[in-house]
């Protein structure tokens, strides 16, 4: 069972989501604006497991609410919104979301986005043992980025970087998959965990994210390059 905090202004379908994720249950603390969900975080910041927010909010929206509790932490993040055009995506996820869910939502595919956002708080992605009798390393090399694969640390040029555990699980499966195409298909299944549940464009969006932490041209990426039509393939320099 997860606590989590459902800011929603929509006064029936709050009531209708707190109550089907409650059937499902979960406990839900049901909050109308962004300014009484970030007292609530304020108030109960350990004891909640997620965020579901709205982004049309009134007063401050919910890529502002979602920026500040980004802010402040690491906590997990679902973006609840009818707006997924891709432009809306990508700026749900730079403001820190985690994931987004469009309206109109089932409460059974919004408890399993929720279980696979939980999933990925911890870094489950498989690196290869370290065997000091051979001289192996815990540490993974792509130019200018390091992971440092046991405290799960990655560094650029020797400054740490900031990354959302879905962008350090996405990292890491391109680390460990140099020089293969990986399909939007895949990514979905091995670092989301949806299947079919899934929505390629955060793979894009959160692909993008991540190029604007990892490359020196995030517009003319060298280190997470597309194949058109495909997928993203990770190149070593």
């Amino acid at each position: 069972m997860a606590r989590l905090l459902l800011v929603e202004d929509d006064d029936g379908l709050r009531a209708a989501l707190v109550l089907a994720l409650g059937g499902l249950g979960h406990e839900v603390i049901g909050s109308p604006d962004g300014d009484d969900a970030l007292r609530v975080l304020a108030a109960e910041a350990r004891q909640v497991d997620c965020v579901v927010l709205d982004v049309m909010l009134p007063g401050s929206d919910g890529f502002e609410v979602c920026r500040r509790i980004r802010r402040a932490g690491t906590l997990p993040i679902i973006m609840l919104t009818a707006r997924s055009e891709p432009i809306d995506v990508v700026v749900g996820l730079e403001c820190g979301a985690d994931d987004y869910v469009a309206k109109p939502v089932e409460p059974r595919v919004l408890d399993a986005r929720i279980k696979a956002v939980l999933r990925r708080v911890t870094p489950a992605v498989e690196v290869p043992a370290v065997d000091p009798a051979s001289g192996s390393t815990d540490v993974l090399e792509l130019g200018a980025v390091r992971i440092d694969t046991r405290a799960m640390i990655v560094t650029r040029h020797g400054d740490r970087l900031e990354l959302t555990p879905t962008e350090l699980r996405l990292l890491l499966e391109f680390a460990l998959h140099p020089g293969q195409v990986l399909t939007r298909q895949v990514l979905l299944d091995r670092v989301w965990d949806y299947g079919y549940l899934g929505d390629s464009r955060i793979v894009d969006a959160c692909v993008w994210r991540l190029r604007a932490k990892t490359e020196d041209d995030p517009a003319r990426p060298a280190l997470i390059t597309t194949v058109r039509g495909v997928g993203y393939r990770l190149d070593l320099p």
